[in-house]
């Protein structure tokens, strides 16, 4: 193109390709390079540039450092040259390949906008049909962007907002170039610090991106080394693999000055050492803004081809050789950045779908809600139900942990097992501590009171063991545990004499007309009930720690079964009440129990009767070989057996036995009929203990905490019973889980379709 027919067609408004798609864009790609970059573009059409960073070329430098007259001669796009206006934020220049042909912009929003704010600016969307119509389209936008008014007392001086303006034609090369405003140095009446740290910031978030390539644009006007860009870009790519330096305005150093020679050597890669290197461009002069780039370039040619500049090698010199570098270097850093790029669309896509896996099922109307609650009532159902019948083949119950409790929090999803254990452990403190006293130990104990001083005869304090054999080894002695039971309580030892005291007390006091010898029916009663005065206290720790097992097992099931929010909303309605109606219930059950304890004592089984009469027997066996000791008669024998001699043997000499026995008569009736009471009442509550223990763990523990869980605690019956309300109320997901579905659904979508587009491109390239 001639330099007169260039200037005369910028007069007009294009509509030819040649004049939307200048030769430079051209020189950018080569045909390996346009099948890399053709997988680039499908991406970003996808969308996939909002979740994955892709390849890019992002144009950086101070303030004034000539980086837009760069990104103008490496395009030939006309920028606009009105001060203070492409540099406010960044400029997004979008090439890509299509049957049409179009000039077309819109802008991104910042998403720290307000809503409303980003709505309006997204509604900007322009076409052109010439690049002479590019100066008012960037003023209409920075208008909408707040930035119009410079120096006024609200006036925004930058924005993260972005204007994109993309180029689409048949022989356009598919990238993406971005101008970002320039680094300034210091603050003044239009720039404050804030917008100082404010485009660092913006320029930090563009070259960070580990798979943008910086042209690093650094003016001859200023000492390199005061340049903040430079600085920037060594921080995120310390090696300079990424980056490319290039300087501008070498025709404002002296020719031949040692200034000059330091800027060559940089050039030279001598100094400040970038894997990719330096390259120099001379742009137009000040007086010159209005000249062609055809002209721009001859003139850059002719400096160039002057003075030290003529013995640099010439591939580092001036705008066609920096096409041809652009263009080598963007296919080298496309070959190596796709394939990590399709490793981070992997695992960006496997997040998503946890995070959607995670949210659960979506739960938007009523009718997919109650699907969602009765998909976890039936997963809570059949996990309660295969933890009420000890079957842990469900996945919810995971391993088990042997370094712990059977009823600790690691172990607790394995409900049945907890119970049983829960049970027999109350069984045995039933056994050791569920008596107030335990008969038949030999360690001193807690004086029984004495009696009043109103002349009634009193049993005698407890004293140590010093009672006779069959008093300690009597099978009627009761178990005991010196250990206190969770109530605080620990039965009081009692020798044999110190029962009948205690028996022969309660004895007198509820006489009735029974004869002498004989006790009243209703002592039996006294003394069980005072014997077991423990059993309710007992019985209602075993129920709350079966209820607090309960409770913490449910919660998690529902922590299993059902999301965060949802799980609380189901605790509040149907949970919690559940699970304090049955607590209720089992303590009204064990109120019944107790209240028959309290009735005069009934028993049918023969274990009493059984349990009696070996206890006496035992006594008796015990006491008559006892005093047949006091009967036996040592006499000496004549032998005839192995020599002469006499033997020494014993006898039981009837007579004496006779007397003895007479001696073991109880003259004393009260103590008679206390002894004979104390066995019966011993008899008794063994029989009742074990009638109690099971009535506990069945008709208290199953009926009410455990069998019922599986149809109270949201069964699908439970669930189908709820109104449309209560469904909406607990199974509504809240507006944040809502927004992080959308979300993770269009960021899901947007990488399946990145990665079939991907996939197929690969193919295609291999």
């Amino acid at each position: 193109m001639e330099p007169h027919q260039a200037s005369s067609e910028r007069d007009q408004p294009l509509a030819s390709a040649e004049m939307l798609v200048t030769t430079s864009l051209e020189m950018l790609e080569n045909a390996d390079q346009r099948k890399l970059m053709d997988v680039v573009d499908q991406l970003r059409r996808t969308g996939l540039g909002d979740v994955l960073q892709l390849p890019q070329l992002v144009v950086c430098g101070d303030q004034s450092s000539g980086k837009s007259s760069v990104l103008e001669a490496i395009t030939e796009i006309p920028f606009p040259r009105k001060e203070n206006l492409c540099t406010r934020f960044a400029t997004e220049i979008v090439l890509r390949r299509g049957i049409g042909i179009s000039v077309s912009t819109k802008i991104t929003p910042d998403k720290n906008r307000p809503m409303q704010e980003q709505e309006r600016l997204q509604e900007f969307s322009k076409s052109i049909q010439g690049f002479e119509e590019l100066p008012e389209l960037i003023a209409e936008a920075t208008t909408l962007m707040g930035l119009d008014s410079v120096g006024g007392a609200d006036a925004k001086a930058f924005a993260k907002d972005v204007l994109s303006i993309e180029i689409c034609g048949p022989d356009c090369p598919h990238l993406t170039l971005v101008d970002l405003p320039g680094l300034i140095h210091a603050k003044n009446k239009l720039q404050s610090e804030q917008d100082i740290q404010f485009i660092r910031n913006l320029v930090n978030e563009y070259i960070s991106n580990k798979r943008t390539i910086i042209l690093a644009i650094i003016s001859a006007k200023n000492d390199y080394a005061n340049q903040i860009v430079l600085n920037d870009c060594r921080r995120v790519d310390p090696k300079g693999s990424r980056t490319l330096g290039i300087i501008t305005k070498p025709d404002f150093l002296r020719a031949g000055s040692e200034n000059e020679n330091t800027w060559i050597d940089l050039l030279q890669n001598r100094d400040v050492y970038l894997e990719l290197g330096w390259h120099m461009l001379k742009n137009r002069e000040d007086d010159k803004l209005s000249a062609t780039f055809e002209e721009r370039n001859t003139s850059e040619q002719l400096f160039f081809s002057q003075g030290r500049y003529k013995e640099i090698n010439q591939d580092l010199l001036g705008i066609r050789p920096l096409r041809t570098r652009l263009s080598r270097l963007l296919q080298v850093h496309l070959q190596r950045e796709l394939p990590d790029l399709q490793a981070e669309l992997q695992t960006k896509l496997r997040e998503a779908t946890d995070g959607l896996s995670r949210l659960g099922e979506k739960r938007s109307t009523v009718a997919e809600q109650k699907e969602y609650l009765m998909g976890v009532s039936m997963t809570i159902h059949e996990i309660l139900k295969a933890a009420v019948q000890g079957n842990y083949e469900h996945p919810f119950f995971g391993p088990i942990d042997r370094e712990v409790a059977v009823d600790k929090p690691a172990n607790i999803s394995r409900l049945r097992a907890v119970i049983q254990h829960l049970n027999l452990a109350f069984a045995k403190k039933m056994r050791l501590q569920g008596h107030k006293y335990a008969i038949g130990n030999a360690i001193p104990v807690v004086d029984v009171e004495p009696e009043d001083s109103d002349g009634v005869s009193k049993p005698p304090p407890v004293k140590e063991a010093s009672i006779s054999d069959d008093q300690q080894n009597s099978e009627s002695d009761e178990p005991f545990d010196e250990e206190p039971s969770p109530t605080g309580f620990a039965p009081k030892r009692l020798s044999r004499a110190g029962a009948l005291s205690w028996v022969l007390a309660v004895l007198q006091r509820t006489r009735g007309r029974e004869l002498p010898g004989n006790f009243n029916p209703m002592l039996i009663s006294q003394l069980f009930w005072e014997q077991s005065e423990p059993w309710e206290a007992c019985a209602l720790a075993h129920i709350d720690q079966v209820a607090s097992v309960c409770d913490q097992f449910i919660h998690l099931v529902l922590q299993h079964s059902a999301s965060s929010d949802v799980r609380s909303r189901l605790l509040t309605l149907k949970v919690e009440a559940a699970l304090e109606e049955s607590l209720s219930a089992s303590r009204e059950e064990l109120r019944k129990i107790i209240s028959d304890k309290r009735r005069h004592p009934i028993t049918y089984n023969h274990y009493y009767t059984t349990t009696l009469q070996n206890n006496r027997r035992k006594k008796y066996g015990q006491s008559l070989m006892r005093i047949s000791k006091t009967a036996t008669v040592s006499v000496n024998e004549k032998t005839f057996m192995a020599g002469s001699g006499y033997t020494t043997k014993e006898y039981v000499d009837p007579q004496k036995l006779a007397q003895a026995v007479g001696k073991q008569i109880e003259q004393d009736m009260d103590r008679f009929s206390a002894a004979e009471a104390l066995d019966s009442q011993i008899a008794y509550y063994k029989d009742e203990l074990k009638y109690f223990v099971g009535a506990v763990t069945k008709q208290v523990i199953e009926r009410h905490l455990i069998d019922p869980l599986p149809t109270k605690i949201l069964s699908p019956l439970v669930i189908a019973g709820l109104t449309d309300d209560e469904v909406h109320w607990i199974a509504a997901e809240p507006t944040a889980i809502v927004q992080q579905r959308n979300f993770l659904e269009t960021r899901k979508k947007i990488l399946e379709t990145g990665r079939e587009v991907l996939q197929r491109a690969m193919r295609k390239i291999h």
